[in-house]
């Protein structure tokens, strides 16, 4: 099967059965290591990429799916301002990544962000829930979305909210 999508902002074309997994498409056609192999079952957050849009499962998706859509990974991201500014709340709250669970960390950041300007502690807690991640004290990560999110009012309105 010959499939065609965006990856990273480029166009790319992939040959494999329709059965293969994305996070292996990713790992071996593209070397892009960022997405871990970790549960295989969608529930770990290690393997995640921004498909169409939204954080999603690399692990859980088909080659088949893939046909046309967009796909961002953690080295396209890396590229971003909103990139930039996760990592700097991540730093200013303490925030040592272990190099395993930072993908799911940094992409759930993003997802949380993009859905709301301020989210609570609660949608905090919530959003990360699917990371499991052992590395990240919980209350850091509140300490560091709240950085991110007057980093990123400043940024993108001159002004901390």
């Amino acid at each position: 099967m010959t499939i065609g999508f965006i990856l990273n902002g480029e166009d790319v074309v992939i040959r494999c059965e329709g059965d293969v997994r994305l996070i292996d498409i990713l790992r071996g056609n593209f070397a892009l290591l960022g997405a871990k192999s970790g549960c295989l079952t969608g529930k770990c957050g290690v393997c995640s990429v921004i498909f169409n849009g939204r954080v999603s499962p690399a692990c859980f998706i088909p080659a088949f799916r893939i046909r046309d859509s967009e796909i961002i990974t953690i080295e396209g991201f890396s590229q971003t301002d909103e990139y930039q500014d996760i990592m700097t709340g991540f730093a200013q709250a303490n925030i040592e990544n272990c190099g395993y669970c930072d993908n799911g960390k940094i992409l759930a950041a993003w997802a949380l962000l993009e859905r709301k300007e301020r989210p609570s502690p609660e949608e905090i807690l919530a959003g990360f829930s699917g990371i499991k991640c052992r590395c990240t004290d919980p209350e850091k990560l509140l300490e560091a979305l709240t950085i991110m999110t007057d980093i990123r009012q400043r940024r993108l309105y001159g002004r901390a909210s």
